[in-house]
């Protein structure tokens, strides 16, 4: 008898101000731990920002929201256009000014803060200056619609991200 597989699962990942969407797989298979910790909190979303270090990567920056935080599973240094990333940061990983961070921004008073991301074009290598390394783990693929949303980025690497929410919900 063949063995029954999960159904596969799907996620909207939206930049809400620019009005453009994509459709991403999770990766059950490679990264189940991650995929069911983001799945369980969905939806999922905040302020928007465009990576410094990283190219080509747009990211929100959340409260965990997981029981306990995932294992570098499915881990990666060089993610691919399309990668859904998910990285654990403590709150003094990201206090240095030089990442560009104010006061203000919502993550400042959080022991630990989850960087949800989207990688949108090649030639990414998540190398850190300070830190040296930054594995993220794989959890998603996007499959439907990373043109567009790529422009997006584009645009929001050019005109800012001022007011822009990056959003993670079922699909």
């Amino acid at each position: 008898m063949a063995e029954a597989t999960a159904p596969e699962r799907f996620i909207t990942v939206s930049l809400a101000k620019r009005g453009v969407s994509c459709t991403a797989k999770l990766l059950d298979d490679r990264a189940p731990i991650t995929c069911g910790a983001v799945w369980d909190a969905l939806p999922l979303g905040g302020d928007v920002y465009h990576a410094k270090y990283a190219r080509n990567e747009i990211y929100t920056l959340l409260a965990p929201f997981a029981a306990e935080e995932p294992p570098l599973e499915n881990p990666t240094i060089t993610p691919i256009p399309g990668d859904l990333c998910y990285f654990t940061f403590t709150q003094t990983q990201l206090a240095t000014k030089s990442y560009g961070y104010d006061d203000s921004a919502p993550h400042h008073e959080r022991s630990t803060v989850v960087d949800l991301a989207l990688f949108y074009e090649r030639n990414n290598l998540l190398i850190n200056g300070d830190a040296g390394w930054v594995p993220g783990i794989v959890w998603g693929s996007v499959v439907e619609g990373l043109p567009e949303v790529a422009d997006a980025c584009q645009d929001l690497w050019r005109a800012g991200a001022l007011g822009e929410t990056l959003s993670f919900a079922r699909a």
